[in-house]
């Protein structure tokens, strides 16, 4: 069964946009946009154009709801056969492939053309690479063939800091590289939490994912692993690179600290949905005030009243 027998049942005009709402996942996205507004204030250090940033997360949405699109129309077979996902727009019958796919087409091209009209073409170039990474070598290549294709899909999901900081500057420097180091690392211990909540949905479509290949418990154990290395490496920020300050060490040290223990708690019991559904949320928790950290300490007045602290400590 591909998904694509069933009947369509839309109904009314707002039905329809509902439908294509849907196509867009749109549950994923505002995090991708949280990544790309904190490369934007730290590129910016904390001074930032308003509708540079407008055109930027509209641009970033617009592409971002491409992909997820692209992604419902390649997986529409496992859609339909998984109940979890079966009432999606397409395996549904709400909505049909081609017309999906002629959606998915112009959102990338206004995607594209807002930003390179209005931003930069740096920027629309990598707004347009992530949909290409996210649907060819995650969807396509790695998927239902790789048990690492989270780890290397996850690049897609590192782009948008790229596109906030070249967004700014016009430029990709190695603190936005490093920014995307600290997304590409953190997917695996997000992505795999959530896999293993869902790992029987996996198994039944023969989607190669690690808890359902390798198991639980080497899942949890790798989940562990990648915690406890990109905890320290969002300390780089700091040092070597210079780009944030202690405002920033406070926000990362406190939600890398729970970070660890909950991916501790997740490899004593692998087997426990309810922890991994913990991990899951709280990684999204700490990417997102992660995210607010850099902001915070990127603003101006933050650094004023820091370095206006600091003078005072050194002439006590």
């Amino acid at each position: 069964m591909t998904g694509t027998s069933l009947s369509p049942r839309n109904e009314t005009f707002l039905q329809v946009i509902q439908s294509y709402y849907q196509l867009t996942k749109p549950r994923i996205i505002p995090l991708l946009l949280i990544t790309t507004a904190a490369a934007m204030w730290l590129a910016g250090n904390g001074q930032v154009d308003p509708l540079n940033v407008f055109i930027t997360l509209l641009g970033g949405t617009l592409a971002a709801a491409s992909a997820q699109t692209l992604n419902c129309i390649y997986d529409k077979d496992i859609d339909y056969e998984m109940q979890r996902t079966r009432k999606r727009p397409i395996p549904s019958g709400r909505v049909q492939p081609q017309h999906a796919l002629l959606f998915a087409i112009a959102l990338a091209v206004l995607s594209f053309t807002l930003m390179a009209w209005f931003v930069n073409v740096l920027s629309a170039l990598l707004a347009l690479s992530g949909i290409f990474v996210y649907m060819l070598v995650y969807t396509h290549w790695l998927k239902r063939h790789s048990t690492q294709n989270i780890v290397i899909g996850g690049a897609a999901g590192a782009i948008p800091a790229l596109v906030g900081w070249s967004a700014v500057t016009g430029e990709l420097s190695w603190t936005a590289w490093f920014l995307f180091a600290i997304v590409f690392f953190w997917t695996p211990p997000h992505f795999w939490a959530l896999a293993m909540m869902i790992c029987d949905d996996y198994a039944e479509v023969n989607v190669p994912m690690l808890p359902v290949i390798k198991g639980l418990k080497n899942t949890a154990e790798q989940v562990f692993a990648y915690t406890l290395f990109v905890v320290p490496l969002s300390f780089g920020l700091i040092y070597p690179l210079g780009e944030s300050g202690w405002i920033y060490g406070i926000f990362s040290a406190v939600l890398g600290a729970f970070f660890i223990a909950k991916a501790w708690d997740l490899r004593q019991a692998p087997e426990d949905k309810m922890k991994a559904r913990s991990m899951f949320k709280y990684s999204i928790l700490y990417m997102m005030l992660l995210c607010t950290g850099i902001v915070f300490d990127s603003l101006p007045f933050t650094r004023q009243i820091i370095a206006l602290v600091t003078d005072t400590i050194t002439q006590i």
